[in-house]
């Protein structure tokens, strides 16, 4: 993926085109070519208002990356995508729906967990006062009411405690599962709440905070933790316009200069991608951009082992050095060692995406 972005950045920033009407054309295919990367057709609308994503995902981002998106480790997510879905309900009731057509059919859910957040409890006096209650989540499996024989499933229960307030999560991945095979099958969830026995408890001790009376950062939420099985496949470069031979940027200075680059060994250079620029900042949450980097410099006889060569690379850089064959040239400066990224935005819904994409930043470069 890394050499499909150098391309476009060089496209994106070199006016190869003369006229303004080839130049807007380029761009417009750069950036495609660019989506098609990140694994979309046509990049998200920017949000009509300003939202807050929830702190769940940001606080998820940072754990899993530094500030430029590159990621800490590669093991801490079981999957590349994380999903995250407001409640549609707007209810009192514990009642909750949410909508999932933003996810991709090729995509497998690996867990699924619904997050509700703990409003402090009643207070509540005498001999029968409680210190804990059983929580339920129930999947709704028809449109009529769930308290119907064979209207719900139990997918959760627990003990909660009542002696204070914050976020409480639940797996409920089998329910997820089944919307996403059959989308009609998606009727919600229900949550109930009774005593540590499963006895009815009228009024309920405990509450959790609605989509519709609470805080943005109090609803209730629903995360995905799903991998649609792209694994650092970089797109063809010959069908971008220029074909293989896209010109490069356009070297200024004295030719002293210009021939001096070409004889510095092969090394790590900045390649900054600024998403502001490109026109990206009004969906994409964190980073602003990144550094991708890009390896540039000879590899000549002999190698050092400060330019990490592979032992095939050494024997090319011999053939190379003693003409041995015709038309072998010495080793190329390329990446040895890539990073992924990672990209928190808003999806065509407005809803908050974490997403990693393998081998995006030069970690290091080599004479191979």
């Amino acid at each position: 993926m890394l050499g499909t972005v150098l391309l476009l950045a060089l496209a994106l920033t070199q006016p190869a085109c003369p006229s303004p009407a080839g130049a807007a054309s380029r761009r417009a295919e750069a950036l495609k070519r660019l989506l098609e990367v990140f694994g979309m057709e046509d990049a998200p609308p920017s949000p009509a208002h300003f939202k807050q994503p929830p702190q769940y995902m940001v606080d998820l981002f940072n754990t899993v990356a530094n500030a430029d998106g590159v990621t800490k480790n590669p093991d801490i997510l079981e999957g590349n995508t994380v999903r995250s879905f407001l409640d549609k309900t707007h209810s009192e009731k514990m009642r909750f729906f949410f909508i999932l057509s933003s996810v991709a059919k090729n995509e497998k859910i690996l867990m699924a967990e619904l997050h509700l957040f703990r409003l402090w409890p009643r207070a509540t006096s005498g001999p029968k006062r409680h210190h804990f209650c059983q929580v339920s989540v129930y999947q709704v499996l028809g449109k009529s009411k769930p308290d119907v024989p064979g209207g719900k499933r139990l997918l959760a229960a627990r003990l909660v405690s009542l002696q204070d307030a914050g976020w409480e999560v639940f797996a409920i991945t089998q329910a997820v599962r089944d919307w996403t095979e059959d989308e009609s099958s998606n009727q919600g969830l229900l949550v109930m709440v009774q005593g540590p026995d499963g006895s009815p408890l009228d009024p309920p001790l405990l509450q959790f905070a609605s989509g519709r009376d609470h805080h943005e950062s109090k609803k209730p939420m629903l995360v995905l933790f799903t991998d649609d099985g792209r694994r650092g496949a970089s797109l063809p470069v010959a069908g971008f316009p220029g074909g293989s031979h896209m010109p490069v940027a356009k070297l200024t200075g004295p030719r002293s200069t210009r021939s001096l680059d070409r004889l510095q060994p092969c090394q790590r250079h900045p390649l900054s991608v600024d998403f502001e620029e490109i026109g990206w900042s009004g969906w994409i949450i964190s980073p602003r951009g990144y550094n991708a980097y890009h390896c540039k410099g000879s590899c000549p006889f002999p190698l050092g082992e400060n330019m990490r060569p592979t032992n095939h690379a050494t024997v090319q850089s011999i053939i190379n050095a003693l003409k041995l064959s015709e038309g072998v040239s010495s080793p190329c400066c390329v990446p040895d060692k890539l990073y992924s990224i990672n990209l928190l935005y808003f999806d065509d819904d407005e809803n908050v995406v974490l997403k990693q994409y393998d081998d995006m930043v030069a970690g290091s470069c080599g004479c191979h």
